[in-house]
C-alpha cells in the first residue's frame, strides 16, 4: 500500500474534505446512498437537491466536475437499460415525441438512472478524497471482520499486477495470431480468463504467506488519532441534510 500503487480514482490534496478521518467520509458515503436509494422516485425535486449537496462537497475538495463526469462512464450499462426499460416494458403508454412509452418503464428507467448515478457520484466523491490506504485504516476502525480487511487490502495492493499480467497474457495472444475481436475465438478467451484466475490466486496465496512470515496480523498500521465530535459533525453536515431532505420528500 505504498505511495507507488496509488489509485487512478484518488485525487491527493489538503482540503477539508480530504483531511477528515476516513471512518467518517466512510460513513457519510454509506448513509448518503441510504438517503437516494429510499427516496421515492417521483420526488424529483430531492435528486436535484442531493446533487447540489455532492457539488458542494466537490467545491470544498477542489475535484472538478469534469473528472468527476469522465469516471462515471462505468455506469454506462445501466444508461442503456434505463433507455430501454420505456420501449420493453408493459402497462400504460404516454405519448413522448411521436413515440408510445411505457410509463411505468419512464417511472423504472428514472428511478435507475437516478439513483444508480448518485450512488456512483457519491462512491468517487469518496475514492477521490480518501486514499486506498487510509479507506483501510477507516474500515479498521469501524471494527469491520479482519477477514474483510485482509481481502481488501490485497485487492488493493496487488490489482495493478492482476491487470498487468492480464494485458502480457492478451498481448501473447495476439501474437500468436489470436484476435479477442472475433466472435469464434470466445473459447480462448474464455481459458484466458480461467488460466489468470488461476494464476491470480495461485500469486495470492504466496503474497499471503510473504505477508504473515513478515509479522502481518490482518490489520494496517494505524498511527493516527480517533475522530472527535467536531470531525463526526463536520463529516456527517451534508448526510445530515440529505436526511432531511429523505423526511420531507417521505412526507405525505
Amino acid at each position: 500500500m505504498s505511495g507507488g500503487h496509488a489509485h487512478p480514482l484518488h485525487r491527493p490534496g489538503n482540503t477539508p474534505v480530504h483531511r477528515l478521518a476516513p471512518q467518517v467520509k466512510i460513513v457519510a458515503a454509506v448513509l448518503a446512498v441510504l438517503c437516494v436509494v429510499s427516496t421515492p422516485r417521483e420526488r424529483y425535486w430531492a435528486f436535484g437537491v442531493y446533487l447540489l449537496l455532492l457539488a458542494a462537497v466537490w467545491s470544498i475538495a477542489r475535484i472538478p466536475p469534469g473528472w468527476v463526469a469522465t469516471r462515471a462512464l462505468i455506469e454506462a450499462p445501466f444508461v442503456v437499460l434505463a433507455f430501454v426499460m420505456p420501449f420493453v416494458a408493459g402497462g400504460p403508454t404516454v405519448d413522448v415525441l411521436g413515440m408510445a412509452l411505457s410509463e411505468h418503464g419512464l417511472l423504472s428507467g428514472w428511478n435507475i438512472l437516478v439513483k444508480g448515478t448518485l450512488g456512483v457520484l457519491v462512491s468517487l466523491t469518496l475514492a477521490a478524497t480518501t486514499a486506498p490506504r487510509e479507506l483501510i485504516v477507516g474500515l479498521q476502525r469501524l471494527h469491520v471482520p479482519a477477514m474483510v480487511i485482509t481481502i481488501a487490502t490485497l485487492m488493493l495492493r496487488y490489482l495493478d499486477v492482476i491487470a498487468a499480467e492480464a494485458r502480457r497474457m492478451r498481448l501473447a495472444r495476439i501474437s500468436r495470431g489470436h484476435n479477442p475481436r472475433f466472435l469464434w475465438q470466445v473459447g480462448a478467451t474464455a481459458r484466458g480468463i480461467g488460466t489468470l484466475f488461476v494464476r491470480s490466486y495461485e500469486r495470492g496465496e504466496r503474497v499471503h504467506l510473504a505477508m504473515v512470515s513478515r509479522g502481518w496480523s490482518g490489520k494496517m498500521p494505524d498511527s493516527g488519532r480517533s475522530a472527535g465530535a467536531v470531525a463526526w459533525l463536520t463529516g456527517l453536515a451534508p448526510t445530515a441534510t440529505a436526511a432531511v431532505v429523505l423526511g420531507m420528500a417521505l412526507w405525505p
